[in-house]
């Protein structure tokens, strides 16, 4: 019977429930994995391999390698060796010894690995009370019937009532369900980079014979993912400015002039730059579309500040949205009235702002009466409407979903834009990633002469943390202790971490791993640090002498005000504090950072944080407090040790993703990008935009009929993504 490619590419959109052997409780498990459709099941791609033709035995696996063992399971306890922890402990023999293998926090190991089954390990070989061990490797149980066909088991993400082995079996199926679908590559491109055809592709990404021949799929598949990207990009992009009159500005008007003169410090040489390039892309007669991007501390915000003022010289009006409160009070308190003082019409709104001034101001931006409107998410409602927007300004572009940006740009006729972000990238995968956007960078802080140290303690260091703090606070100095969790949600946040763990590389984002992971933060979790907690006993022992409050998101955003307040003017010198603090708080005169269970933070975080010191001209201490022993953990760490540099740190951040998360929190959409790393991909990257300009050179809508399929693709990729350039 001939396959019907046809049906067989339009199953690909059909519930996953359709699969064979998907009940409505796999579903419903499925899409707590983020898979809903056949579609999302088939890029449902595995995490990882174990590598059977690999493998060591008991006896010959060497002591502190990281290996693949393959054996029976000759016993399995359940142990709480203390309150609030369970270890589930194998013992696994192959006829040359035992392995003595540790699983913390996974106690449904129980019901998935019983003694007699045969099973594959892989992780750290150590030596400890007489036996060879790992500590938390991946487990696969390989039973009969498995869809492995190679030496290769793949590793899916799962949950724990879905397992890896059920993963496999329905993803097997999935592939048999879309047997024949077509391919939306065009062949010559194929031909070029002797691609897999898609088919081939998705089935080897999955079951593997060899790692040759997943690394050949993985090859096609992220060249499939990065030419989708960059032909969404380019099309939205020609959308954007399509029949748009785009807005000239005057950038040496008095507005602008008086802003500059205002400023109590010269512009950095990098600074004058960005600035200059900037104005430049608002004055062009094109839509303009800028990305500023700089290191913590290095200035952007004031650099925006140019921008605003060149809108209202231009009889135009600008918005500035910001991700927090705290930020955009801020940057009202110091922008804003530094703009108001040049003729600039400021005003701030807020989800506290109170009903009667949210009204006038309201009123006052759709007459034209307000000339910049600096705000939150409260900027997005229907009901701001501004007379005539020509800049959008959105600091911290990484912390909005797309659709919200382009609800902002939306508010205007073809308005002028400006990201500002703090994630570091290279120029090149910049733009390649983000589009038709013309770029600053701003590298250094204006302050470099005083040094930011930051030093790794344990916890039977950390008096050291407290003490160098002791020694600020008697200089006059202020000081920000960080905690990852605040109160009873930190044991709501271990208890939901049974059974899962978190990649702190991407931003805290959990993942679903196999039937095994790796533990999360090392056991920290039982006792990690509240703030509130954290707060109440430094004001009784370390910091009796001094001031302590306490900052986190659940505060009302009143409380929060009165908080910040009250520490910007040093009337409390110690702040407690969440990740609420991470973005743009600023206060000079704080020089010392406290971050307890620092390995729970991702690398972005950590840098963001520590950002909020050294801000002045005063030499800055930031001291990273952590029980954490696993590797990856201590790699990051020392990461941090070893350099301040936000862009060497985003290489070594990018280096470690495994996902297509590679450009903040969704950035294009996480159905769309799911294998690319951008470290090692950019010559996949560079070659897709190059292939993607040549195909719209000749086809700007993909209706040619070799092109109809990959049209559809693009769509399908980036469904949820509005039309907007640059993120």
């Amino acid at each position: 019977m001939p396959i019907d490619r046809e049906k067989a590419t339009l199953s690909l959109d059909e519930p996953v429930s359709r699969v064979r052997l998907v009940s409505p409780a796999r579903a419903a498990a499925l899409e707590k994995l983020g898979v809903c459709t056949l579609r999302d099941l088939l890029t449902h791609f595995p995490r990882s391999y174990i590598d059977l033709s690999q493998v060591e035995t008991c006896g010959t696996a060497r002591i502190g390698e990281v290996c693949t063992i393959r054996g029976t399971v000759h016993e399995i306890k359940l142990k709480k060796p203390r309150y609030n922890l369970k270890l589930v402990e194998i013992a696994l023999v192959d006829g040359t010894g035992i392995l003595v293998v540790t699983c913390f926090r996974q106690p449904w190991l129980m019901d998935q690995v019983k003694a007699g089954d045969a099973v594959a390990v892989s992780g750290k070989v150590t030596f400890d009370y007489g036996y060879k061990r790992m500590t938390n490797p991946f487990i696969e149980v390989i039973g009969e019937g498995e869809e492995v066909t190679g030496s290769v088991v793949p590793v899916h993400p799962a949950t724990e009532k879905l397992t890896a082995a059920w993963v496999r079996r329905i993803v097997a199926n999935g592939l048999t369900a879309a047997e024949g679908l077509f391919d939306p590559l065009p062949l010559g491109l194929r031909l070029r980079y002797r691609l897999m055809s898609r088919g081939a592709a998705l089935r080897a990404i999955h079951f593997p014979r060899t790692m040759a021949e997943a690394d050949e799929a993985r090859r096609r598949l992220v060249y499939e993912e990065l030419l989708y990207l960059e032909l969404f990009l380019m099309q939205e992009g020609a959308a954007r400015s399509a029949g748009c009159v785009p807005h000239a500005h005057v950038v040496d008007g008095p507005r602008l002039g008086a802003f500059a003169a205002s400023l109590p410090f010269e512009l950095t040489g990098e600074q004058q730059r960005a600035r200059d390039e900037i104005l430049a892309a608002l004055a062009a007669p094109t839509v303009a579309n800028h990305m500023l991007l700089g290191d913590v501390g290095t200035g952007k915000t004031v650099v925006a500040g140019h921008a605003l003022a060149a809108a209202a010289d231009s009889e135009g009006q600008a918005m500035l949205l910001a991700p927090t409160e705290v930020l955009a009070r801020q940057h009202m308190e110091g922008l804003g009235e530094r703009l108001e003082g040049a003729g600039v019409r400021v005003a701030l709104l807020t989800g506290s702002t109170a009903a009667a001034e949210r009204a006038a101001i309201v009123e006052g931006f759709a007459s034209g009466q307000v000339d910049v409107l600096i705000g939150t998410h409260a900027l997005l409602s229907d009901d701001v409407v501004p007379r005539n927007l020509t800049l959008a300004v959105i600091d911290e572009q990484q912390r909005f979903g797309v659709d919200q940006r382009a609800k902002l740009l939306e508010k205007g006729e073809a308005p002028d834009a400006l990201y500002l972000t703090a994630t570091p990238i290279p120029r090149t995968l910049a733009l390649a990633l983000y589009g038709n956007l013309t770029l600053s960078y701003i590298k250094h802080r204006p302050h470099d002469s005083a040094r930011r140290t930051t030093r790794v303690l344990s916890r039977e260091q950390q008096g050291d943390a407290f003490e160098a703090a002791r020694e600020a606070l008697g200089r006059g100095e202020q000081v920000f202790v960080v905690c990852p969790l605040v109160g009873k949600d930190a044991e709501a946040r271990d208890a939901k971490a049974a059974g899962r763990t978190r990649d702190a590389d991407a931003a805290g984002e959990e993942y679903h791993p196999a039937v095994a992971i790796e533990d999360d933060a090392d056991l920290s979790g039982d006792d990690v640090t509240a703030a509130t907690r954290e707060a109440e006993m430094l004001q009784r022992t370390t910091f009796a002498d001094w001031t302590v409050e306490l900052l986190h998101g659940g505060m009302g955003a009143e409380a929060k005000r009165e908080v910040m307040e009250q520490f910007r003017k040093g009337e409390v010198q110690v702040l407690v504090a969440t990740t609420v603090i991470e973005v743009g708080v600023d206060v000079p005169n704080a020089t010392v950072m406290i971050v307890q269970d620092a390995d729970r933070f991702g690398l972005a975080q950590l840098h963001q944080l520590r950002g909020r010191v050294g801000r002045g001209e005063k030499a800055a201490e930031v001291f990273l407090v952590s029980a954490s022993q696993r590797e990856e953990s201590l790699a990051r760490l020392a990461a941090m040790e070893s350099t301040d540099d936000g862009f060497e740190l985003a290489a070594f951040d990018l280096s470690l993703r495994r996902e297509g998360d590679i450009l903040g929190n969704r950035q294009h959409g996480a159905s769309g990008l799911k294998l690319v790393n951008i470290m090692r991909d950019g010559a996949v990257i560079e070659a897709a935009r190059a292939d993607a300009q040549a195909l719209l050179e000749v086809d700007p809508n993909l209706e040619e009929p070799d092109h109809v399929a990959l049209a559809r693709e693009v769509r399908l990729a980036f469904a949820h993504e509005s039309a907007i350039v640059g993120g």
